[in-house]
């Protein structure tokens, strides 16, 4: 991780669960880390708690609302203005809302591909672009995406959901294409997590915590720092290896 000290990263969705775990790991080997989300003050927050444990990089909190691509545009141009530019963007920031195809809400729908595919791809563009304009030719874009974009699970709850991770799939490996054809050497790797225990179920199972608490007692889950490694070991791998995509799961995990 040497060669990333000093350098910008950009992590959506940063204020909890894995984004704040992806955060810390990053200030920890020295990186200036930008951390996006709605809610602000716990980024200011994690900003302190890295501070206090002597970490060699620093945190830079910005609230940003990723359903809105002006706001996206504009988190850019401050970081181009105040740190020259994006090196990494990790694309972690993710919704999802038990809506079934059958009979689910549009506006879920809509929310769950605002953030999950539009405004990854907004991050991408933007990062690459960054990348570009100052002859960045290492760079690397990360995307969280899950074993839900690999398998279709048979749970209604989870369809349209899947349908946006099978998207992420697809995105990272366009992604990669076009940055060859592109003749750069910027890298393109998608983690897909399983079963990781954090806020996650109990956002998606906001009317019924038990139904939650449950998902996470069955099996030993991951942990938000189990991601977080294998970010560190995506960047860590040599500048001419390509990690596409890594398959994250608990040992317990069926599927």
């Amino acid at each position: 991780m040497d060669r990333w000290k000093g350098r910008v990263a950009l992590v959506t969705g940063a204020s909890v669960g894995i984004g704040a775990a992806i955060v810390k790991e990053l200030v920890r080997h020295g990186m200036k880390v930008v951390g996006c989300a709605r809610d602000v003050d716990k980024i200011q927050k994690l900003a302190a708690e890295c501070q206090s444990a002597g970490y060699s990089g620093v945190l830079v909190p910005f609230k940003c609302d990723l359903h809105n691509e002006e706001e996206i545009l504009s988190m850019f141009s401050a970081i181009k203005s105040q740190h020259q530019g994006v090196d990494v963007c990790i694309n972690n920031a993710g919704l999802a809302y038990p809506e079934p195809l059958l009979n689910g809400k549009t506006s879920a729908w809509k929310s769950m591909l605002d953030v999950n595919v539009l405004a990854l791809s907004i991050c991408t563009r933007e990062a690459y672009q960054s990348m570009k304009e100052r002859n960045v030719d290492d760079g690397h874009i990360i995307n969280i995406n899950s074993v839900c974009g690999h398998l279709v699970f048979p749970s209604a709850d989870i369809h349209f959901y899947t349908a946006t991770k099978f998207a992420v799939t697809a995105l990272t490996e366009g992604l990669r294409q076009e940055l060859r054809e592109a003749k750069t050497h910027i890298r393109a790797t998608c983690i897909s997590p399983g079963l990781v225990e954090t806020e996650f179920a109990f956002r998606f199972h906001s009317q019924n915590p038990e139904k939650a608490a449950a998902a996470y007692a069955q099996i030993k889950c991951l942990e938000a720092t189990d991601i977080a490694n294998a970010v560190i070991y995506a960047l860590s791998a040599p500048p001419h290896v390509q990690i596409g995509d890594i398959q994250v799961r608990p040992v317990e995990q069926i599927s």
